[in-house]
């Protein structure tokens, strides 16, 4: 019996492990070159915008939320078709969430909804490029109009993405990557955050660095000598190592191949699910290229449980991404309700991860479409000897 077809799964070629042995033999492990060259690599990918390599894609959302002067009193709205992390690391800050629903379709944050979120309190509106999707920034931008609060894109799924020919990580004041091993590229754990802004840029490599302030002319003892550092606002070690990020730097070579990848593995569950009864493949606007983290199905009629537990029997890693952010127990005892979110919450209950990798077989791919067509006539496929 073969082992069960994971929904994600990272690609790791001898050039990656021979990268990283390379930087366990030189003299730096933790911070060092690789990491700049890292971040300079990245910036490659998002329009120039600068770089801040970080631990993992939690903590670059809680950097950019300290970069962006999120903290108690303000208001940061979030979709709730996304990981608890969006809504989460802004409460580790003091914020208080505001749930704005999503767009029906690509099932990003709906600008309309996003506007009527937005009040004088509120800090930060934080898009999410759900799948690997972009939202759509330029209407953002429209809706936000007049307001002081600054927008993030949480871009975990979508580094590569372009939106009407701009690169993922141009679009937003501040942008997030996670580089999980399930990601479109990945260091093991990582993430960072991307910004124009280099007073963004500063803050957010210091607060991921403790704090810590270095700049001469900054100091408030500049004669205290050569050595000396200090901590002017509060941080965390929120550091990606040089050996992580060498890893990084040679997985971004592949980076084109694996969106690649990933497209054309689209291409063939588009073509072969798009006339199945009970399924709903996902949708592309025109003005997007997306970087497809995800293939999420909709089952329709009430039997995603049902389609999900025959395909895990079956030996396919389905997954469901995600709870919505308010139904979490811990926003529920905050006084979030269920119902505020109507298209999140509709889509939830319908949505299925198939398998998406760039390591996914032609093979394992069409055992992933019989057992979804299978679940769906009510019979189990059998796992494959």
């Amino acid at each position: 019996m073969t082992a069960m077809l994971p929904y994600g799964r990272q690609s790791v070629t001898d050039d990656d492990v021979a990268a990283v042995v390379a930087t366990l033999r030189s003299d730096w492990l933790t911070t060092g070159p690789q990491v700049d060259a890292f971040e300079a690599d990245l910036a490659g990918w998002t329009g120039g915008a600068g770089c801040a390599a970080v631990a993992n894609g939690t903590a670059a959302l809680h950097v950019a939320y300290a970069a962006a002067g999120v903290g108690p009193g303000d208001e940061v709205v979030v979709p709730p078709m996304t990981f608890v992390a969006t809504a989460s690391s802004a409460v580790a800050l003091g914020a208080r969430i505001v749930f704005a629903d999503v767009e029906e379709g690509t099932f990003t944050l709906d600008p309309a909804a996003a506007a009527a979120a937005t009040t004088a309190r509120t800090r930060v509106v934080a898009a999410v490029d759900y799948a690997g999707h972009p939202a759509d920034y330029d209407a953002l931008r429209t809706a936000l109009a007049g307001s002081d609060a600054l927008l993030l894109a949480d871009a975990a799924h979508s580094i590569g993405a372009t939106y009407r020919g701009r690169p993922v990580g141009s679009l937003a004041d501040l942008t997030t990557f996670s580089f999980f091993p399930t990601k479109n590229l990945t260091t093991a754990e990582g993430g960072a955050v991307a910004t124009a802004d280099p007073e963004l840029l500063t803050r957010a490599r210091r607060f991921r660095n403790i704090g810590l302030v270095r700049e001469r002319a900054e100091l408030r003892e500049p004669d205290e000598g050569g050595w000396h550092q200090e901590v002017h606002s509060f941080g965390l070690n929120y550091r990606l190592p040089d050996v992580l990020c060498a890893l990084g730097r040679s997985q971004l070579r592949r980076l084109g191949d694996f969106l690649a990848a990933r497209a054309r593995l689209v291409a063939r569950y588009d073509e072969a699910l798009t006339d199945l009864p009970g399924v709903l493949t996902p949708t592309r606007r025109s003005w997007a290229a997306p970087a497809w983290h995800l293939y999420p199905v909709r089952i329709l009629d009430g039997r995603r449980r049902e389609v999900y537990d025959r395909m895990r029997a079956a030996g396919i890693g389905v997954q469901v991404n995600y709870l919505p952010v308010h139904w979490h127990p811990a926003f529920a005892d905050l006084g979030y309700r269920r119902g505020s979110c109507p298209v999140a919450e509709a889509f939830y209950a319908q949505q299925l991860s198939l398998p998406l990798y760039p390591g996914l077989t032609d093979t394992d791919q069409d055992r992933v479409i019989d057992a979804l067509g299978a679940a769906l006539r009510g019979v189990t496929a059998p796992t494959a000897a």
